[in-house]
């Protein structure tokens, strides 16, 4: 009979949740499993089948109550013989008690909803190489490496529900990772990060005051791509943030529903272009 353990995955396991990802076209960052584990190294498991690795699930802890539900995935081979709802199992445990969030696939969401998970909104990925468009108004980019690393780990707490101190360090700071702030009369008003993925480059967090700021950001963020398409997770209900996305030409490619086993967190959503990811959060 076969042997079936699950364990949680080191850093370096880490890597296989990505190229698993890759293969559900899900186009994950280049080097998304350093910043992804430094959220919570107790929180990536990986399942075994006669010692062959078949399913992944991450569950991140931020805070005292709330968690996140990504790379949920068993592989083709592994299918409907109860080993990927096992894992899932492991991971709901991990966050026990508190709110817990996940990027739902269309096809899976019925499940999600039987596990106690209610839609909140839809990301919709927009991609391709933004139009140019100029932003208008007195806006300055720069390093988000060189602001007070306070400031900015403030200013994303108006949009995470909960702080994320290591893992946002990380994000702004991995080699090849373009993080860059928008100040505006000397104040902190938007925050963009672009990193390389399979496919071109993925864009979140997007966070801005205005059109015209983060319309600054992401003309700068896809410029440090030198021509490689960018892709961003835009809420539907930042109905502003989806004009801002047609109008630069960029076309929706992929859907996914935000969920939450409670009420949504009170969080700044008219500020949010695009979310940081849809595996942590």
């Amino acid at each position: 009979m076969a042997e079936y353990e699950i364990t949680t995955a080191g850093i370096r396991e880490m890597t296989r949740f990505l190229e698993w990802a890759d293969d559900e076209q899900w186009n994950p960052g280049k080097l998304d499993h350093l910043p992804f584990h430094a959220a919570d190294p107790h929180g990536f498991f990986l399942g075994r089948l006669d010692d062959e690795p078949v399913t992944s699930v991450s569950a991140v802890r931020y805070g005292a109550d709330f968690g996140f539900i990504g790379f949920y995935i068993a592989r083709p081979p592994a299918r409907g013989q109860g080993y990927g709802i096992q894992a899932w199992r492991v991971a709901m445990k991990h966050l026990d008690g508190r709110n817990v969030g996940l990027d739902g696939v269309i096809d899976q969401q019925d499940n999600y909803r039987k596990s106690g998970f209610r839609t909140a909104w839809n990301h919709l990925r927009y991609a391709g190489v933004p139009s140019g468009e100029k932003a208008s108004g007195d806006i300055t980019v720069v390093d988000a490496g060189t602001i007070p690393f306070g400031g900015l780990a403030s200013y994303d707490r108006r949009f995470f529900p909960a702080p994320r101190d290591a893992f946002l360090s990380l994000w702004v700071g991995v080699p090849g990772h373009t993080a860059l702030v928008a100040l505006q009369d000397g104040e902190l008003r938007g925050f963009g990060v672009a990193r390389p993925a399979e496919s071109g480059a993925r864009v979140g967090p997007l966070y801005a005051a205005s059109d015209d700021i983060a319309l600054a950001l992401l003309n700068s963020l896809s410029a440090a791509q030198q021509g490689a398409p960018v892709a961003l997770d835009v809420p539907d209900v930042n109905a502003a943030a989806i004009r801002l996305m047609e109008r630069l030409g960029l076309e929706p490619t992929f859907e996914c529903a935000r969920m939450y086993t409670r009420e949504a967190p009170e969080i700044d959503m008219a500020g949010i272009y695009a979310a940081t990811t849809i595996e942590l959060g």
